[in-house]
């Protein structure tokens, strides 16, 4: 068990994930944290005499983090994130840098230096958009996401000398910005809810289902799963071997420590509620950094490496762990000693056959793998591993005792077009009766559109009325070699095709029965499909496989447009709701100050009737109040999805081309819908130019 090096009480209740750390007077580390009455405590522990400052904040908070600003100063300032704005503070003068409307929201905050800045910036992540401020809050970046952003670092991914964008979203994605434009993506099998940074290259994750794990550049390292959820992230050297350790907080008021490069868990303690936060700094003034440990309680404890204790008994337990292997293995070897002998092994060239098709037979379509042994050796049982298709990733095929043969069919429903690995371990043996059988295990991938189904190409493909076009210079063989890897392609084909000069394919989604057409003829490749985000996914993989550094595309999406006309109008809506929303409650806030006054001047004048005629008016003014308070939180969350639809749509677009001047044009699209300009979005769907 591990033993604190100092403990303390904040006597506050921290609200998880709020928890930071800073020298705002450029030498002392002061801890920072978000408070369940929406203020932010400063504890400062070198000034005994007034350890604790407060700053209130009038909106509910959602992201804080302290850090190096301001070009040439020490000093770290505090950035906070609300529901509605961003705060850049300068604690040790007691003013603010900058304040300002985010209407997007702030969820997750990074400081640092991007690869086209001399000086840091300040980087939020709201719904679906990134923002980068400098100190004087000026906007020098803005980006559209896929989802909501839920963490957000700045980090040299790919060893080049400069810092990118690390975001993790609400849609499972770990995605790689350099300054504003998508490089790299990983899909992951949950919501991402932190991500921190090692050494240059290597940076570890947490997702909101208990994963924890380490990347080094887009590999994984390892991953550990727990059934609790992960708070707080962050990296210490616990042991003293010069190698940080990933440090994690727990929902179930667990810290522990791990290394980095084997997951391996080094260090293990537990708060009596759930963890708020970690941090790291030189708390004691020691000359030394402490890990510092805070929880939702306000409960405060500090480690280093003299908190580990190396337990006496290591070398007995290396034994017993030897011991106890040997005995596994001897348990083995018996098992198979005593089929050989009873007969009821399985023949040496015993081969598992996997088989994976489309299928539209079932109740839901979906993907079929079908297992199957050679010979007449029968499938006892069957555990499936997949990132994301099953809700706790594994799945148990155990078929009734009258059901049990040689063949096994699986249904499987990949929920996102990724590729997918499939491992799979199958209990191999001669009859249903014996207690002993043979795992065979073995992987099988998904290819990343494998929910749709290769279909015949319709006569008339002009019932589609969006569409995508661009000028390909390629041999169909290429195309086919595409398909091959992409999709799930079946023993006959219904590819349309001379082997030269024409190509045809047509795919029906599973998910919504929607038909896709690609056609390449005359040096001309032409996508007819409703569903843009779709049509953006293929031209993506074609470029990725082709490699094609630049595609201009012609395209028409008229329900797009119809649907970006009337989110935009919706937006408007709901911004004029909002301004007539707060007028409302300002308005009642001085008439109910008012009241409260007069009924207090009559209470003192013992005037009983006019008190209570300003009491129940104090009554239903307030009644009133929460409930345009419950309009106003209603309002905003339509305002909140109806932003990310217009951010999706924006996202979309700019994907249904490849070029280097992806942020003109998201700059452009982003000043089209705040001008509402229709003519110029039009004609940015249409040729990426205004």
């Amino acid at each position: 068990m591990a033993v604190p090096l100092f403990s303390l009480q904040l006597r506050h209740s921290i609200i998880p994930r709020l928890v930071t750390i800073g020298k705002y007077d450029g030498s002392h580390y002061c801890v920072t944290a978000a408070t369940s009455e929406n203020k932010i405590l400063i504890h400062s522990p070198h000034k005994p005499e007034k350890d604790i400052s407060y700053l209130n904040i009038n909106q509910k908070i959602t992201a804080l983090l302290a850090g190096k600003a301001i070009p040439n100063d020490e000093k770290d300032i505090l950035v906070v994130g609300t529901v509605g704005s961003v705060l850049a503070y300068n604690v040790d003068l007691n003013s603010d840098l900058f304040y300002k409307e985010i209407p997007d929201g702030v969820a997750a905050i990074s400081i640092g230096k991007l690869s086209s800045m001399k000086d840091p910036a300040i980087i939020i992540g709201g719904n679906c958009s990134i923002q980068a401020f400098d100190y004087k809050g000026n906007e020098i970046l803005w980006t559209v996401t896929g989802d909501n952003v839920r963490s957000i670092i700045v980090m040299d991914v790919d060893l080049d000398g400069s810092n990118e964008i690390l975001v993790g979203s609400d849609d499972y994605e770990i995605r790689e910005f350099k300054d504003d434009i998508i490089v790299n993506e990983i899909s992951e099998t949950s919501s991402i809810c932190s991500l921190i940074h090692f050494s240059p290259g290597r940076f570890a994750y947490a997702l909101d289902n208990g994963t924890v794990g380490v990347y080094d550049k887009f590999r994984r390292v390892w991953r550990v799963k727990s059934k609790s959820s992960v708070n707080f992230l962050e990296k210490y050297d616990l042991d003293g071997d010069g190698k940080e350790e990933l440090i994690t907080g727990w929902s179930n008021g667990k810290v522990d420590a791990r290394n980095s490069i084997t997951g391996e868990v080094i260090f293990r303690d537990v708060l009596s509620t759930s963890i708020a936060g970690i941090v790291v700094g030189d708390y004691r003034r020691a000359g030394k950094c402490q890990m510092i440990v805070i929880s939702t309680t306000g409960e405060v404890r500090g480690y280093d490496n003299t908190s580990l204790k190396v337990e006496s008994g290591v070398q007995t337990n290396v034994v017993h762990d030897l011991l106890q292997k040997r005995q596994i293995l001897m348990a083995e070897l018996n098992n198979y000693t005593k089929a050989s002998h009873e007969g009821h092994g399985i023949p040496g060239d015993t081969r598992l056959i996997t088989e994976v098709s489309v299928s539209e037979e079932t109740i839901d379509p979906c993907v079929l793998l079908k297992l199957s042994t050679n010979n007449s050796m029968i499938l006892k049982a069957v555990t499936i591993f997949a990132e994301g298709i099953f809700e706790d990733e594994t799945q148990v095929i155990h078929p009734k005792r009258d059901n049990v043969s040689s063949e096994l069919n699986i249904s499987l429903i990949p929920p996102k077009d990724i590729l997918l690995d499939i491992h799979i371990r199958a209990f191999v043996g001669s009859s249903v009766d014996i207690d002993q059988f043979h795992v065979f295990e073995l992987t099988r991938q998904l290819p990343k559109f494998s929910m749709y189904l290769l279909v015949n190409y319709p006569e008339n493909e002009d019932v589609l009325q969006s569409y995508v076009k661009f000028r390909l210079v390629e041999r169909v063989q290429r195309l086919d070699l595409w398909l091959s890897q992409n999709f799930i392609v079946p023993q006959t084909t219904p590819v349309k095709s001379d082997g030269q000069h024409f190509w045809k394919i047509a795919i029906k989604s599973l998910r919504d029965s929607s038909l896709t057409c690609i056609t390449f003829e005359k040096e001309m490749m032409s996508i007819f499909s409703e569903n843009i985000n779709l049509t953006a996914d293929i031209i993506q993989s074609l470029a990725s496989y082709l490699n094609l550094d630049q595609i201009d595309s012609l395209a028409e999406f008229p329900k797009v447009l119809d649907d970006l006309w009337r989110n935009m109008q919706t937006v408007k809506t709901l911004q004029q709701n909002s301004i007539k929303l707060n007028t409302s409650i300002a308005d009642s806030s001085t008439l109910l100050k008012n009241l409260i006054v007069q009924a207090e001047d009559f209470r003192l004048l013992n005037d009983v009737f006019n008190m209570e005629k300003c009491l129940n008016e104090i009554y239903l003014i307030d009644k009133q109040m929460i409930q345009n308070h419950q309009v106003t939180c209603e309002n905003h969350e339509q305002l909140l999805a109806t932003l990310k639809k217009i951010n999706t749509i924006i996202q979309n677009a700019s994907r249904i081309r490849v070029n280097n001047n992806k942020t003109e044009i998201i700059t452009t699209y982003r000043q089209a819908v705040a001008s509402e300009n229709m003519t110029i979005l039009k004609k940015l769907i249409e040729s990426g130019n205004k």
